[in-house]
Order: structure tokens, then C-alpha cells, then sequence
């Protein structure tokens, strides 16, 4: 072969062998299902690298045939795979013994150090004398055969629901997800007029909580804290939809009593009547310094007058989001703040721990820990670390969040 040539040939292969990553990748991407990921992983090794027999073994409850290209039944039939192929730690070429003589290379796939499926492969396409120029491709083969399989696998699992590991790595783009819908402190506002902080603690990878602030206007700021029925992704995708209706719904403008007869009706719609959300909708007006608030059964927030020291707690006036298909009276109640406060906003998390007779906790931390002039954060961080709250405290069975919302 002309060696001016090789340069290019690489070239044209390593191309060839990145389009090839980039199609699977998009594919699995895309959820094809399994039948369509083998259509394009046999097109790669018959059409694009000669390959004129496959025999594709996978292993998930037990050892099977994922794809059988071109070999017939009876190799198929013959071979067992912990019989016969698990000694094949490396790819191997050239095995002479029975019943291996029309297969010229085996590739095994591992995931883990644990051998998840081998690929047989006969019948190369042969450049002039010798072993078919695919043998220097048999890493990739390997690799694009593992990529396969894994993602198979990972179907499989999802499907049915068998194994914890698909449902796992769901969860963790699920989580990656609401946190994108709990607003980041770094980004809560904090001026001369209010000051905004929040903590989020889901029991598992995610959650049903959800608290927000929002600026509505130049002078009116709006804020919320949510809880839904049960946990889990099915909890997290309802509070998704949940947050998106809000946000598009929660003006300066609306009343709240509308407000929430409209939330209710998308989240009957969208929970089918399986779930409903608790929740405590605020807005506050810097110019006349009013409150507007509506409790919908969560947990009364705990408003702290910071001349007096006294603490209010924000009453439940109606039931929750998604109880009833049609919500019944919604009671708004009004206050004047006068003077500097913080209002505590938190879920059934915090309040349902229980003290050391085993007895609910409810308002009592907030009030002990926010019942001061500190700062809001200050109070917050030393309520968190008083009750240990983290992931890994055994004492917490649910979502905890809070919001701390410090008016100057």
C-alpha cells in the first residue's frame, strides 16, 4: 500500500469511528428502542467494517442471544456461555477447537470487571493475503459493543422495573433537575429592603418540596413554600408542573383567590385526584408594607415582630391545592408590618420531627431559633446545625425545607 496514503486512511478511520460513537450515543439519547440500537450496531460491523457474521451474547437475569447475524442457529444452539466463553478474559483470534472453527475472533464485554456479553465474529472481509484489516479495529468493536449493551441493559432494567440501578441513575437526573427548580441563594435577593434565604433537604434523591421568591414588581415581592402528597419522582414531576404554573400565573396584579382556584385546577388535571399540594403563597408591597397571604393547609409560617420579639403564627384558611376538584371558599388574610421581621416558611419535614418524648416538634424550633436580631441566615444555619439536619441523620423521614424572608 502507498504509505502517503496511511495518514489519510487513519484520518478517514478515526472519522468514521467518532461518527459512528456520535450515532449510538444520539440514538440511546433519543431512547430507541432495542431493536433499532442493534439495526445500527449490526449496519456499523457488516456495512461499514466487513463483518459478515455476528453472534452478540448478553447477560442480564441469565446468558442469552441479543443478535445472530449471518451464523447459523445451530453455533448458537451449541454453545454455552459459561461452558465455553468465560474463560475468554482478552479478545482472542483464531480459536481452531470445536465449536469454535467458524468464528474468528471473540470480544469480550465487561462492565465492572464483570463479564456482561461476548461478540463472535466470523467471516471478515479479506485485503490480499492474511488476517482482515478489522483485527486492528477490534478495540473499538469492543468498545462500541459495551456502549450497546450497557445502554440494552439499561433499557431493560428501566422497562421492568427489575433492578435499582436504572431507576437510580434516573433519580439522579431527576434530582439534578428540581434543584434547578429551588432557587439558589446566591441569587435570592438581598438588599436594604428584604433579604431572602433557603434551605433544602429531600429525604431521597428527590423530593416534593418547593419554595420560591419572586420579584413581581418594583414593589411588590411574592414568595411560596409547597409540599406534595408523597415522595419520589412522581411527587418531583408534579411540583415541576406545579412551579411552572405558578410562575406564569403569580403576578403582582392577581388575585389570590383566583390565584389558587386556578393551581388547583392544573394540579387535579395534571395528578389524575392522587395527589394534592399544601401550600403557604405570599406577597408583600415595600411602598405600603402589606402582607397578602393565603395558607392552604401547609404549615403556619411564623412571622417574628423584631421591635417586640413576638411571634405570629400565619394560620391555615383553606384546604389544600388539588384536594377537591372544585376549591371552596379561599380565606386571604391581610397584615400591616410596621416594623422589621422575619417570616419562617417550612414544611412538615422540620415540623414533624419528634422531641425526646416523641412528640412533634412543630413551630417550636423556628420560634426558639428566629426569635432574636440576628440575621435570618444566621438563624438558619444555626437552626440546621441544632437539629442536624443532612442527608445522612436517620431521625429524618421526609423533605425538609425552609424559607427565611427578612423584611428590614
Amino acid at each position: 500500500m502507498n504509505e502517503s496514503r496511511l495518514p489519510k486512511d487513519r484520518l478517514k478511520m478515526s472519522k468514521f469511528k467518532l461518527d459512528a460513537l456520535l450515532d449510538i450515543t444520539l440514538s440511546i439519547n433519543a431512547n430507541l428502542p432495542t431493536g433499532e440500537l442493534l439495526k445500527k450496531y449490526e449496519s456499523i460491523l457488516r456495512d461499514d467494517l466487513g463483518i459478515g457474521k455476528i453472534l452478540l451474547f448478553k447477560h442480564s437475569e441469565k446468558w442469552e442471544v441479543l443478535l445472530n447475524s449471518g451464523f447459523p442457529d445451530s453455533l448458537q444452539k451449541t454453545l454455552n456461555v459459561e461452558r465455553d466463553l468465560l474463560r475468554f478474559e482478552e479478545i482472542t483470534t483464531a480459536v481452531p477447537e470445536q465449536p469454535f472453527k467458524a468464528v474468528d475472533v471473540i470480544i469480550p464485554v465487561f462492565n465492572n470487571n464483570i463479564p456482561v456479553a461476548y461478540v463472535l465474529i466470523g467471516d471478515l472481509d479479506e485485503e490480499g493475503e492474511g488476517m482482515s484489516p478489522v483485527v486492528k479495529h477490534l478495540n473499538f468493536i469492543q468498545t462500541i459493543s459495551s456502549i450497546i449493551v450497557v445502554a440494552i441493559e439499561n433499557l431493560r432494567l428501566f422497562n421492568e422495573s427489575l433492578k435499582q440501578e436504572a431507576m437510580k441513575r434516573e433519580l439522579e437526573l431527576a434530582a439534578r433537575m428540581q434543584t434547578m427548580l429551588i432557587p439558589d441563594n446566591k441569587k435570592l435577593q438581598a438588599d436594604n429592603r428584604i433579604s431572602v434565604q433557603g434551605f433544602y433537604n429531600p429525604h431521597y434523591e428527590v423530593g416534593g418540596d418547593y419554595y420560591d421568591f419572586l420579584t413581581l414588581s418594583e414593589d411588590v415581592s411574592g414568595f411560596c413554600m409547597a409540599d406534595v402528597s408523597g415522595k419520589g419522582i412522581s411527587a418531583a414531576l408534579l411540583m415541576s408542573n406545579f412551579q411552572a404554573s405558578l410562575r406564569v400565573l403569580f403576578t403582582a396584579e392577581v388575585d389570590l383567590e383566583d390565584l389558587l382556584r386556578r393551581l388547583n385546577s392544573v394540579v387535579v388535571v395534571n395528578s389524575s385526584g392522587e395527589r394534592f399540594i399544601t401550600l403557604f403563597i405570599a406577597r408583600f408591597n415595600h411602598t405600603t408594607r402589606r402582607l397578602e397571604y393565603v395558607n392552604a393547609a401547609h404549615n403556619p409560617p411564623v412571622l417574628i415582630d423584631l421591635q417586640s420579639l413576638t411571634p405570629t403564627l400565619l394560620n391555615q384558611s383553606c384546604v389544600g391545592v388539588g384536594m377537591l376538584d372544585e376549591m371552596p371558599s379561599v380565606g386571604k388574610e391581610y397584615i400591616t408590618i410596621t416594623h422589621p421581621s422575619k417570616i419562617v416558611c417550612y414544611t412538615d419535614g422540620l415540623s414533624e420531627l419528634k422531641d425526646e418524648n416523641g412528640n412533634d416538634l412543630g413551630a417550636t424550633p423556628v420560634i426558639t431559633h428566629f426569635t432574636n436580631r440576628g440575621t435570618a441566615g444566621d438563624n438558619l444555619m444555626a437552626l440546621i446545625e441544632d437539629l442536624d439536619i443532612n442527608t445522612s441523620n436517620p431521625r429524618l423521614f421526609d423533605d425538609v425545607s425552609i424559607l427565611a424572608v427578612e423584611i428590614h
